[in-house]
């Protein structure tokens, strides 16, 4: 709505509030009573603004956040669950410290919401060595290539324009795939190069490991069902398995 759109509307009602109060005027004659419900209504003003602006604003606000971060970790769920867990699985075994993760990461049912903040603070405040073989990166380059097109309908979920850190997971994912397209023969690759490669898959392996704990903490708190399954199919636990024990 531009401004003199907005002018416009503003001068409709004025007038429109003049009119009524002149037809009152002449109606009645009363122009005492006029005044005296002029002045409360003016006097309620500052209370309707304090009741609508801070208290239902508020709230409604509160609870628009509540729905979109529900879509939000709907939309996740749905990355983890079809690419996600399986990219960790294949990035995990490009970590030169991969045995050290695995034990720091061992999220199974008798996890607390605390043990996965304190793992997710580890990760977060950690730069991981990772390998570049050359076979073990064509297998992610592989892998990539065949979500490439479920990863370009997530970006264009309009739910995740509001979720920069997830977005940064796609992105980084997305690089990553290309990076590694884009080389003729990765067993032929140069050592300077193949580092470059490693910088880009332990950039794509620390935001993947950061949103996976942070999805993992919403359904302890939110979805206990789903974190039992989520638990017990722990791509970074070797002995995990869907069957409960």
């Amino acid at each position: 709505m531009s401004l003199r759109e907005l002018l416009l509307i503003v001068l409709a009602l004025v007038v429109a509030s003049a009119a009524v109060y002149t037809a009152h005027y002449f109606i009645f004659h009363d122009a005492h009573h006029i005044f005296i419900y002029l002045l409360g209504d003016v006097a309620f003003v500052p209370v309707e603004v304090l009741l609508v602006t801070l208290v239902v604003d508020r709230l409604l606000a509160s609870r628009e956040r509540r729905t979109r971060a529900h879509k939000m970790n709907m939309v996740i769920g749905t990355f983890f669950s079809v690419t996600g867990q399986r990219l960790l699985q294949f990035m995990a075994d490009l970590a030169a410290d991969q045995d050290e993760i695995s034990r720091r990461l061992a999220i199974d049912l008798d996890w607390s919401e605390h043990d996965i903040r304190a793992a997710t603070a580890w990760v977060e405040g950690n730069e991981f060595d990772m390998v570049a073989d050359p076979h073990k990166l064509a297998a992610v380059r592989d892998f990539l290539a065949q979500q490439r097109d479920f990863l370009v309908r997530l970006l264009e979920n309009p739910v995740l324009l509001e979720h920069d850190t997830f977005t940064d997971v796609l992105w980084a994912s997305f690089h990553l795939g290309d990076e590694l397209s884009a080389r003729r023969s990765l067993p032929d690759s140069p050592p300077s190069d193949l580092a470059h490669l490693a910088g880009d898959a332990e950039r794509a392996y620390t935001r993947l490991l950061s949103a996976w704990l942070h999805y993992m903490l919403h359904l302890k708190r939110d979805y206990p069902y789903l974190y039992s399954f989520s638990a017990r199919t722990n791509p970074l636990r070797p002995e995990a398995g869907a069957e409960v024990a």
